[in-house]
């Protein structure tokens, strides 16, 4: 899975992505400090993963991995080649979902691009440039569906969907929330690459004050929860001048500090999990002396394309599933125990993977 994190300059982006990657990208006051993308690539905790590893005490411990991608900052015309535009949008081609870091504090030291703290109105900049960059992607595939009426008048139907969706990103408003009327709608939009459909997550990021009092009273937060509820986003209240400090700390100083926070997991976790949820993901686990694994699948998958995860043979030579559940596992304490209990199921290709589930596939190729 690769996230893309955007944002203006000086919102704190490049801060939140040191802190999450311990990567060191140049953290500096001034627009374009970031021109290449850096990547991070970061390890999803898991505390199943870990408890598996004190019971089989493997030679390897493999937890599933996210990549970051800390975009260069972005300007207004972007999407007409201003600044950096073109990289740009061609990073936010790339990513799975994008992280879109949001300032939501003052600061007299750190001058804002826009000389003051407007979360609306950053977010707008940006979503603008990915509508811009769509329109021109629509009226594309409007000449192009146009013709083939001419020839196919299935195909006008298409050219009625690309119109409202034009109507639509010309109001101002992002692809993720347009309303698909139909199974054929669903299957036409899916195939064309618009920006402002890509999943997000606004990153509201916050002063230390702020963080450790009521984050919800924070009038810039208010003002970025109310957009994305509007387009069925995510937000995660975050401070990245706090991960930034955590970042190099021990795992238990990290706890002991969280704690008197009165947060149970750091921003990174809590990242992870709602790009978890955005997205649909879910993990299963492999576990036994020689390794312990946790692979990443989207619900609903079933268990032979779940095999592929690790490799094509176990996809076609599937013969079925042994699948206990990690709450069972643990409550045994042992496979052996758990099978003795008849826990262990066999499961055959029509069964959907669950977020836990043990397994140990049976293939023969």
């Amino acid at each position: 899975m690769k996230l893309g994190i955007v944002g203006l300059p000086n919102v704190g982006k490049s801060t939140l992505f040191n802190a999450i990657t311990n990567a060191g990208a140049q953290a500096a006051n001034y627009p374009f400090c970031t021109i290449e993308p850096n990547v991070g690539v970061v390890a999803v905790p898991d505390y199943r993963l870990d408890k598996l590893a004190e019971m089989y005490e493997p030679d390897k411990y493999t937890p599933a991995m996210i990549e970051f991608v800390d975009i260069a900052g972005l300007v207004k015309g972007a999407s007409k080649g201003e600044g950096l535009g073109n990289k740009f949008l061609s990073h936010i081609r790339e990513v799975d979902a994008i992280v879109h870091v949001v300032r939501c504090f003052e600061d007299g030291e750190i001058v804002h691009v826009d000389g003051s703290i407007g979360p609306k109105r950053d977010i707008e900049t940006i979503n603008l440039e990915l509508i811009f960059s769509d329109i021109d992607i629509v009226d594309r595939r409007i000449d192009r569906a146009s013709k083939a009426a001419k020839g196919d008048k299935k195909f006008l139907a298409e050219v009625e969907m690309l119109e409202r969706l034009k109507h639509h990103l010309e109001e101002g408003l992002s692809a993720r929330g347009f309303e698909l009327l139909s199974d054929a709608e669903k299957e036409i939009f899916s195939d064309i690459p618009l920006l402002s459909a890509k999943p997000i997550i606004y990153a509201a990021n916050m002063s230390e004050g702020d963080f450790s009092g009521n984050v919800e009273e924070n009038p810039f937060y208010q003002e970025v929860q109310e957009i994305a509820a509007a387009e069925k986003s995510q937000v995660l209240p975050i401070c990245a001048k706090l991960e930034e400090d955590i970042a190099d700390m021990s795992r238990e100083d990290k706890l002991m500090f969280l704690e008197e926070l009165g947060l149970e997991k750091s921003g990174l976790d809590r990242l992870i999990q709602k790009c978890y949820e955005l997205l649909g993901l879910i993990s299963y686990l492999t576990a036994g002396k020689q390794e312990v694994r946790a692979w990443t699948i989207t619900r609903g998958t079933k268990a032979p394309q779940a095999a592929g995860k690790i490799h094509s043979d176990f996809e076609k030579g599937f013969i079925r599933a042994e699948i206990v559940s990690f709450d069972d596992l643990m409550a045994c304490g042992s496979m052996a125990a758990a099978k003795e209990k008849g826990l262990v199921r066999l499961e055959g290709k029509e069964y959907v993977v669950q977020d836990g589930d043990i397994i140990l596939f049976r293939f023969n190729v």
